[in-house]
């Protein structure tokens, strides 16, 4: 008997359901719980393969799998490491024993580290288990599922096991900001295979390889987010820089991600909004309440409203595919119309005001976006009011976007239709950008500030800076004069050198102090036993140590007296 993990995504619920999962502020869960998603399986921008054993290796296209949707990629790049398999669940960082797993180590030695780790799925987040790997030393994590796929024709479930009717997501859990290396899931079938290799004590190496597709000189790259992220703002605030510099080599595209209230069953067969102040046009147009207060404050029908509204700033001056107005009205709305009696707290983001039409009119004077023309763009893309029932041309048109790109989750980062994985960061999206360009063609801010230790430092002055390479990248690129290189240059040869002579006669001055002691201690030795004829054990004085007219001994009373060794 085939049982299967229980999914709830019916296509209505009751207002109270409703209302527990918009309050929660989670939109995974809203999107998962509410709406029915027509997913499209996105090109692969990752490859997982196994290098040795041969007999584990799937030519081609390697193992199909699925990417975390955290940690950070290295796009352009891949890891090739050798794997071993964590004999415990990864759950509790205070209980991971590098010593143990498979292969077995004879000589009891840790996982040697750099390395790949396999972990069994469940007990905790995935974010918990690939973090613990992380402070273990893995370059990357591959989480073995422990159900398989009901639809797959592998899938044989022993009687009474539960298989899974939709495949899982490798999710943030909300604390995933600090991982840093890659993660795949793989299904049951796959890794039980490699999973009983390493059991049997055999080496298995394998290789996570990143890459966008790459079809010519020019990239096309997508943000999915709502105009409410905290996650996307630090990129929103800083990328316009880099659109900048990519130029006409790249095309930008924004897509203010909001969800179909009809088929999230915010609209009843009467037309009437059963979702509140979440949506306009009687449910048809929704989001999540930014600030979880659906009493006061923001509600999600203000967060729907920007989202038109910079649809239209971006259909007014976004036709070059790089949009700076657009950049600059969304810098200047993040940093100026914070709620009011919001704090900046570590950690938290600062709630921000959507529904304060000064804080607007501001923000467009800054970026010196016509008003007028704005407001004009979305009156004739269709009314817009909570008891409006009508459709909008604009926001219509991206629901149906949304859902053949086969977004999700938000933020989402789709370069040349590829759904790139992972934390959005300026690094990241810069990276994941540049390696969508056939090789060969990339533009000069790729080749100079992809592999740069600070991108963004990079980008913004035009060259890298940082890493022990970054004058002389400098240097290369013009922008800092040879002739102030060169000083440079000799100048730091010029203190080294003052430095080594420094210390030199510092040796030196030390060992003569040294030498004279040893002297000092045996002078007056030597002086008694001149005067007195004793001919008991004395050291003799060295030829190099004679006095300034070549007498080899010391001068008593003017008579010269050697002195030397006696056994008597």
């Amino acid at each position: 008997m085939r049982m299967t993990r229980p999914h709830c995504l019916p296509g209505t619920r009751s207002l109270s359901s409703i209302l527990a999962l918009l309050l929660s502020g989670s939109l995974q869960f809203l999107l998962l719980g509410l709406y029915k998603l027509e997913v499209v399986r996105a090109v692969q921008t990752s490859k997982f393969q196994i290098l040795i054993p041969q007999s584990l290796s799937k030519p081609g296209k390697g193992y199909d799998h699925r990417d975390a949707l955290f940690g950070i990629p290295p796009y352009g790049g891949s890891i090739q490491q050798q794997v071993f398999y964590a004999d415990t669940d990864l759950c509790d960082a205070n209980n991971i024993n590098a010593k143990g797993g498979y292969p077995q180590r004879s000589d009891g030695s840790a996982w040697q580290t750099p390395f790949i780790l396999l972990v069994d799925r469940g007990g905790c987040s995935f974010v918990v288990k690939v973090r613990n790997a992380q402070r273990a030393g893995a370059a990357g994590v591959l989480i073995a599922d422990d159900l398989c796929l009901c639809d797959r024709p592998d899938c044989k479930p022993e009687t009474d096991e539960v298989c899974e009717t939709r495949e899982p997501l490798m999710a943030d859990d909300g604390s995933g900001a600090d991982v840093s290396i890659p993660s795949f899931l793989l299904f049951r079938e796959d890794a039980d295979q490699i999973k009983q290799a390493l059991m049997n004590n055999q080496h298995v190496r394998a290789q996570m390889s990143f890459k966008v597709p790459a079809p010519g000189a020019r990239v096309e790259y997508q943000l999915w987010t709502a105009p409410s992220d905290f996650v996307s703002r630090s990129l929103e605030q800083t990328f316009g820089l880099a659109a900048a510099a990519l130029g006409d080599r790249a095309s930008f595209q924004p897509h203010p991600y909001i969800y179909d209230g009809i088929s999230a069953g915010c609209q009843t067969e009467t037309g009437e909004d059963e979702c509140f102040n979440l949506c306009l046009n009687d449910g048809r147009y929704c989001t999540i309440d930014p600030d979880d207060d659906m009493q006061s404050g923001s509600s999600g029908a203000d967060v729907v409203r920007e989202a038109l509204r910079r649809l239209c700033i971006w259909q007014t001056y976004g036709t070059d595919g790089i949009g700076q107005k657009w950049w600059d009205y969304v810098t200047a709305f993040i940093d100026g119309c914070q709620a009011e009696g919001a704090e900046e707290v570590e950690g938290e983001p600062v709630q921000l005001n959507f529904n304060d039409p000064e804080c607007v009119s501001f923000a467009m004077v800054v970026a010196q976006v016509d008003e007028n023309v704005i407001n004009d763009c979305m009156e004739k893309s269709g009314e817009l009011g909570e008891t409006s029932n009508v459709t909008n041309t604009l926001l219509e048109q991206e629901i149906k976007d949304q859902k053949a790109a086969g977004v999700v989750l938000i933020p989402s980062l789709v370069v040349n239709g590829a759904i790139v994985h992972g934390s959005l960061s300026f690094s990241t999206v810069l990276k994941a950008v540049c390696s969508g360009f056939s090789p060969g063609s990339e533009p000069a801010v790729c080749l100079k500030c992809a592999d740069c230790n600070n991108e963004l430092d990079c980008v913004e002055f035009g060259s890298c800076r940082s890493g022990p390479t970054g004058l002389i990248d400098s240097v290369v690129s013009g922008d800092v004069p040879l002739e102030i290189f060169v000083g440079v240059l000799f100048g730091f040869a010029a203190l080294f050198g003052c430095v080594l002579c420094i210390q030199s006669r510092r040796q030196q001055r030390m060992m003569r102090d040294q030498v004279r002691g040893i002297v000092a201690d045996y002078m007056p030795v030597s002086s008694q036993n001149t005067r007195t004829g004793d001919t008991s054990l004395a050291l003799a004085q060295d030829e190099d140590d004679g006095d300034d007219h070549g007498n080899n001994g010391y001068d008593n009373g003017g008579a010269t007296t050697n002195s030397s060794f006696s056994i008597t």
